[in-house]
C-alpha cells in the first residue's frame, strides 16, 4: 500500500535526477488572491488581453478615467474569469508571461506567495488530470452560468514538484511550443504563398495569360470543357463503410481534408458489401474525384497511387484526365477563385446546392501546352508536399505535448 501511495505521487515521465515524490499542498498555501489596483497610472498601452495575455494597445476601449480601477497583473500572476457558461473551462486561468501591466476589474488575479516557476505553472493550469477535480469541488452551480468560488478554490490540495523540477518542466514545454510555433508559422507562410501563386499563375477572368509563367512560355491559354480532356464523369459505389479490412479503402467526402485535400487516413475504412466489388470504382492514377452535393460540393482531390487499393462513394463523381492534360494541373485548377465561382453559380438549386457529371464535363478551363501544364503541375505539387509536411510535423508536435502534459504531471 505504501508503495502504491508513492506511485501516486510522481508523474510517470520524469527528467533524471528527479526522485522525490511531489508535495501535496493547498491552493491557498501557494497562491493569494490579489486586488492590487493600477494606482501609480500605468497607461492604457499596458492592458493586458487577459485571453491571449498580450499587451494590447488599444487597451481594450477603456478610458484613461477608469484606468486607477484596473488591477495590477504581475510577471507570474495567474489571472481568470470567476464565470462561466462552459462546464468547465481549464483554458480560462491564464498566467501571465508577458510581463508587469494592468488588466479590467472583473477578472480575478492569483499571486504567488511563494517562488514558483511561472513557465511550469502556464502548462500546469492547463492540464484537465490536475484542474477537473478541482474545478468540481470549487464551482457553484447557478441557473444561468458557473460560479467559480475563490475561497473554495484556494483550499483544494495538489501535487507540485520541487522548483528545480518545476524549471526543467517548464522549459522543456517552453521549448515544445517554440517548435510548434515555428511549424505554424511555416506551415502558415505556405499556405499563404500558395493562395498567392494558384491566383498569379492562372488566368483571371476572361484573360488567356497568367500574371507569372516560367521562362519559355508565351503563347495564350486556350478555354476548353473539362469533358474534352477527361473522361468517365461516373458516380459512385453506393455502399456503406465498414471496419477497414486491411486492404480495401473506401473513400468519401468526409475523408477529403478541407485544407490539403490529402485522403485522411486517421480513420480508415472498407466498402460494406459481400459481393466482389465492382473494379471500374477502383480508382487509378489520373482520376480527380468531384463532390456532387451538400456543403461539400465542388470539393476535389486527385488520386495518388500511394493512397493504395481505393473505391470512392456514390456523393463524389470520378472523370479520368486524358494523356491529352496533366491530371495534377487540372486539380490545381479546381482551387482557384475561378473554379470557386463556377461552384457557387453552378450548385443552385431549390433545394440543398448540388452539381451533376454534366455539369462538371461542361467546365470551362483555360488551359496551355501539355509541357506549361506539367510544369505547373509539378510546382504545385512539390509546393503541397512542403505543406503537408509541416502539416504532419505538426499534428506530430501537438500529440507529443498532449502526451507528454499527461504523463509529465500528477
Amino acid at each position: 500500500m505504501a508503495e502504491q501511495h508513492e506511485k501516486a505521487l510522481v508523474p510517470q515521465i520524469r527528467f533524471t535526477g528527479f526522485t522525490d515524490p511531489w508535495e501535496q499542498r493547498k491552493l491557498g498555501e501557494l497562491y493569494q488572491k490579489n486586488d492590487e489596483r493600477n494606482t501609480d497610472g500605468l497607461g492604457s498601452e499596458r492592458t493586458l488581453s487577459v485571453a491571449s495575455m498580450t499587451f494590447n494597445s488599444a487597451g481594450n476601449g477603456a478610458d484613461d478615467s477608469s484606468l486607477p480601477n484596473y488591477k495590477r497583473l504581475r510577471l507570474g500572476d495567474i489571472a481568470f474569469e470567476g464565470h462561466t457558461n462552459k462546464e468547465f473551462a481549464y483554458g480560462r486561468f491564464v498566467l501571465n508571461d508577458a510581463g508587469n501591466g494592468i488588466m479590467s476589474p472583473r477578472f480575478t488575479c492569483l499571486r504567488p506567495i511563494v517562488e514558483q516557476e511561472y513557465s511550469f505553472w502556464k502548462y500546469f493550469i492547463h492540464s484537465e488530470k490536475v484542474m477537473r477535480p478541482i474545478l468540481v469541488n470549487s464551482t457553484k452551480s447557478g441557473t444561468m452560468m458557473n460560479e467559480l468560488v475563490v475561497e473554495d478554490f484556494l483550499k483544494q490540495e495538489i501535487l507540485v514538484p520541487s522548483l528545480p523540477e518545476q524549471r526543467r518542466i517548464g522549459a522543456f514545454f517552453d521549448r515544445l511550443d517554440s517548435l510548434i510555433t515555428l511549424h505554424q508559422r511555416k506551415y502558415d507562410k505556405l499556405c499563404v504563398l500558395k493562395k498567392s501563386m494558384l491566383d498569379k499563375m492562372f488566368p483571371k477572368g476572361g484573360s488567356l495569360y497568367p500574371e507569372i509563367r516560367f521562362a519559355g512560355f508565351t503563347d495564350p491559354w486556350e478555354q476548353r470543357k473539362l469533358g474534352e480532356v477527361a473522361s468517365g464523369f461516373e458516380y459512385g459505389l453506393n455502399a456503406a463503410a465498414s471496419d477497414f479490412d486491411g486492404e480495401k479503402k473506401y473513400l468519401r467526402i468526409t475523408d477529403i481534408d478541407d485544407q490539403t485535400r490529402e485522403f485522411r487516413t486517421d480513420d480508415l475504412s472498407s466498402p460494406d458489401i459481400n459481393n466482389p466489388i465492382d473494379d471500374r470504382y477502383l480508382l487509378k492514377e489520373g482520376d480527380i474525384l468531384f463532390a456532387r452535393t451538400g456543403a461539400s460540393v465542388g470539393k476535389t482531390y486527385l488520386y495518388k497511387a500511394s493512397d493504395g487499393k481505393t473505391y470512392y462513394a456514390g456523393f463524389l463523381i470520378r472523370a479520368h484526365v486524358s494523356d491529352e492534360a496533366d491530371a495534377g494541373f487540372i486539380f490545381q485548377s479546381t482551387l482557384t477563385e475561378r473554379y470557386k465561382q463556377f461552384v457557387l453559380l453552378t450548385s443552385q438549386r431549390s433545394g440543398q446546392p448540388g452539381i451533376n457529371a454534366q455539369e462538371y464535363s461542361d467546365l470551362l478551363l483555360p488551359l496551355p501546352s501539355l509541357m506549361e501544364q506539367r510544369r505547373i503541375g509539378a510546382f504545385f505539387d512539390r509546393l503541397d508536399s512542403l505543406i503537408t509536411l509541416h502539416q504532419r510535423k505538426l499534428e506530430l508536435l501537438r500529440n507529443i505535448k498532449k502526451s507528454m502534459l499527461d504523463k509529465m504531471f500528477v
